[in-house]
């Protein structure tokens, strides 16, 4: 094991009175002694160097951490691996946590043990951190009360691991920027991904018709018919809506009145284009890393309207209070059968595995979440 230095706080563990030790001295002996109340070792995966993912992470072995009176040990139970996991690992997004740093932003786990100040967990308890914060792709993490929201455990593992980030982005989206009604439509390019199938559903709930854009790849029609079993209203690839008339695509359907982009590039520019006078594009993402190109037509003819969201800027907020009944009123949505979408739940030893598909090595493949 490499000489690198770290603390436990830098891997999101809440230990105020560890000194710093190198990985090569710390063992499971390093703690005991220092208090009577300790979590497990735990494993992680942690990265001390921002890189490709597969290149920078490592599994380590950490020792076990002491639960001061405020603190609770959480057994992870599952922890997804999100694009804003991976933009965080590279570098390339805005809020990065201290190196050296253990991956993951959200995830559920059961309450291991508490510290004696704590009255409104017990052990048993599932709990998932909200807002989401930095860490969880761990075994055994310890964190003040505060952290953790405690939920219902008659909910699939999975979307109890998933719940914090993708559907409620796409429940914000839907809600912040234009007053909808029953009848408007909406559209969106990333139509597969996580937020975009919970767009569908939530937009379904409440009345709105949605155009959904897809990506030109093999099994297009099976990926159209599964997000029109979910309630989508249209759905094409970005070669369909390559055409001079193609708001005649719509047929009955209102023009769109609010877009939403998580691609950027050519597949923005197709939002836009079927967007209704005085319409609104929302950007959350920017997968195709390629920018936003608007002609000037479109705000001087269509007085069109461009906006963004970053859920972290708004669970930073005084809104951030919110986040909690609205979380469980996604949560109950699932309990009820209102609300899924695709994951793959893979074993944390497979964690490598399951980091290349998240990372497109091998063609698309569902949400990995590890189970740990």
């Amino acid at each position: 094991m490499a000489s690198l230095r770290l603390t436990l706080r830098s891997l999101g563990v809440s230990h105020r009175s560890c000194p710093r030790f190198p990985l090569s001295r710390i063992t499971s002996n390093t703690f005991r002694g220092f208090a009577t109340n300790l979590s497990p070792p735990s494993k992680a995966v942690v990265y001390e160097q921002q890189g490709p993912p597969d290149q920078v992470t490592r599994v380590i072995d950490l020792p076990p951490v002491e639960l001061k009176a405020n603190d609770v040990c959480v057994k992870m139970l599952a922890a997804p691996i999100n694009p804003s996991d991976i933009n965080r690992i590279e570098g390339v997004y805005p809020a990065r946590p201290i190196l050296p740093a253990i991956g993951g932003h959200e995830g559920v786990g059961e309450v291991y043990s508490v510290g004696s100040g704590v009255c409104n967990l017990s052990v048993g308890d599932w709990v998932i951190p909200s807002p989401p914060s930095f860490g969880t792709w761990q075994t055994y993490i310890v964190k003040e009360e505060t952290v953790w929201h405690k939920i219902d455990k008659d909910v699939p593992v999975e979307y109890a691991a998933t719940i914090n980030v993708n559907p409620l982005t796409a429940l914000r989206m839907l809600e912040d920027f234009v007053k909808l009604s029953p009848g408007d439509t909406i559209i969106q390019n990333g139509a597969t991904s996580i937020v975009g199938q919970c767009v569908i559903q939530l937009a379904r709930i409440q009345g709105v018709h949605s155009v959904n854009i897809i990506r030109d790849r093999v099994g297009s029609e099976e990926a159209k018919g599964k997000l029109k079993n979910l309630g989508a209203d249209e759905v094409y690839t970005e070669s369909q809506l390559e055409v001079k008339n193609i708001k005649s695509l719509l047929g009955d359907l209102p023009e769109p009145i609010l877009g939403f982009n998580c691609v950027g590039g050519s597949a923005a520019s197709l939002v836009l284009k079927l967007l209704r006078q005085g319409g609104t594009m929302v950007t959350y993402g920017g997968m195709s890393r390629k920018p936003v190109t608007v002609p000037t037509s479109a705000f001087i003819f269509k007085d069109l309207a461009l906006r963004g969201f970053w859920l972290q800027k708004w669970t930073n907020s005084e809104k951030a209070k919110d986040c909690i009944p609205m979380i469980d009123h996604i949560l109950t949505l699932v309990k009820n059968g209102k609300l899924k979408y695709e994951m793959e739940l893979v074993p944390f030893e497979d964690f490598s595995t399951a980091l290349d598909k998240a990372l497109g090595k091998s063609g698309s493949h569902p949400k990995q979440v590890i189970r740990f």
